[in-house]
């Protein structure tokens, strides 16, 4: 199975986000349901069943965390030789040629991905592009609006 790429960072939160779950989460969940237990007929007790659901989440979501943290492969772009090119982790300053908007994007795995933070899927059709070039290249991006054309601005690793 290949190993899924995330930045150290990305790798800090979830295990922050895991930490989280297990140590406040569960036990206020485990908690909320012994009161509830105590309130007597579970079959018709709405505060029983809606810990039980919130248990059955927290749960699956500890195990999708733990699952993801097995199966990655933490990069840190600070110790990487990328030798000027835009890589896996590297935080891309880009220009469109047609708009001249400037956007900064770090370029991450698909699970740290969040645009209105400046973080870009390593899927995605930007990254796919930027992935490789220098500074002041410029790309050529089919995107969901239409063809982009991109300048690389300034490219650092942080």
């Amino acid at each position: 199975m290949n190993k899924v790429p995330i930045t150290v960072r990305g790798a800090e939160r979830l295990r922050e986000e895991l930490s989280n779950l297990k140590s406040v989460v569960r036990p206020r969940i485990i908690q909320a349901i012994s009161e509830a237990r105590a309130h007597g007929d579970l079959k018709e007790n709405a505060e029983y069943h809606a810990a039980r659901e919130q248990q059955s989440f927290t749960e699956g979501r500890i195990k999708e965390i733990e699952a993801k943290l097995s199966n990655c492969q933490i990069i840190d772009v600070t110790q990487l030789h990328a030798d000027g090119k835009v890589v896996f982790g590297s935080t891309v300053e880009i220009e469109d040629l047609d708009t001249e908007q400037v956007v900064t994007y770090q370029i991450v795995g698909e699970d740290e991905a969040d645009i209105k933070a400046g973080r870009i899927s390593n899927t995605s059709p930007i990254a796919r592009a930027l992935i490789g070039k220098r500074e002041e290249d410029v790309v050529t991006v089919q995107t969901p609006g239409g063809v982009k054309e991109l300048e690389i601005r300034k490219i650092s690793y942080i």
